[in-house]
């Protein structure tokens, strides 16, 4: 069973600005309904919803809280429907800036552990929040964000690394076992944007580099990565799960 995008209800963490918002933008283009999720960015997240029209909302919750994922859930069922669609893009706060980042033998546990809170807990929590709307209607799109760094730690920053491995094997188990209920669960793995909150730190330089590298000749912009998780979502991708798609011009070949 497949739906197409204008009957869908996505919910998009993280979506209040940066990548998030551009692929709030790109489903409300498609018609879907669209429930942006924000933390702490209320003023940009509501001012995004008023944007995209009626049939967007800006809710606010933590999703590293169970109780939270819950209650978001259920507002946006409130408000817009029972969700049929999750864009996992949430990330806890982080700078791209190679010569800050946390050394081996600088690095502590917490905060790997942050990192993994935001990117798995954050995933699992939904999951189990949205489970029985998806069982119920026998279908479902799940797409988490991942990152091309994965594939190729050209900068080791080891916390953010570590999550989103992390949830590139929970995506895969994930599709294994929600299967069966008619959903599938993929992710799209981007490389540095430019440019958003976490990127804004990344030298000019690392930019013009990873341009000079990439086939295509530019660093991704958000708008194009938004694109690709509209695919995981579209009718087009019914027969895909558990994979991961690298959106970076051809940088990382996997």
């Amino acid at each position: 069973m497949s739906q197409p995008i204008h009957e869908q209800t996505v919910l998009i963490t993280g979506a209040g600005r940066g990548l998030g918002a551009a692929i709030a933008a790109a489903f409300a283009r498609e018609g879907a309904r669209v429930a942006i999720n924000y933390r702490r960015s209320q003023a940009a997240a509501e001012a995004l919803a008023a944007r995209l029209g009626p049939r967007a909302v800006a809710v606010a919750a933590d999703v590293t809280d169970p109780a939270a994922a819950e209650a978001l859930v259920q507002e946006v069922t409130r408000r817009l429907g029972p969700p049929t669609t999750l864009v996992h893009n949430a990330i806890a706060d982080y700078s791209f800036n190679g010569d800050a980042r946390a050394r081996i033998e600088t690095l502590r546990w917490s905060e790997i552990l942050a990192q993994m809170q935001v990117a798995l807990g954050g995933a699992l929590h939904l999951l189990q929040a949205m489970r029985p709307h998806l069982a119920a209607a026998r279908f479902g799109r799940v797409i988490t964000i991942g990152s091309n760094l994965v594939q190729n730690p050209v900068v080791p920053y080891h916390d953010y690394t570590a999550a989103k491995a992390a949830l590139q094997a929970f995506t895969r188990t994930a599709s294994r076992e929600l299967g069966p209920l008619g959903v599938t669960v993929n992710m799209v793995a981007g490389g540095l944007l430019r440019v958003t909150d976490a990127s804004a730190a990344t030298p000019d330089a690392v930019f013009e580099m990873i341009a000079g590298l990439t086939p295509l000749g530019h660093v991704t912009t958000p708008e194009e990565l938004a694109d690709a998780v509209l695919f995981f979502a579209s009718p087009w991708a019914r027969a895909v799960t558990g994979q991961t798609l690298v959106v970076d011009g051809g940088l990382v070949c996997d």
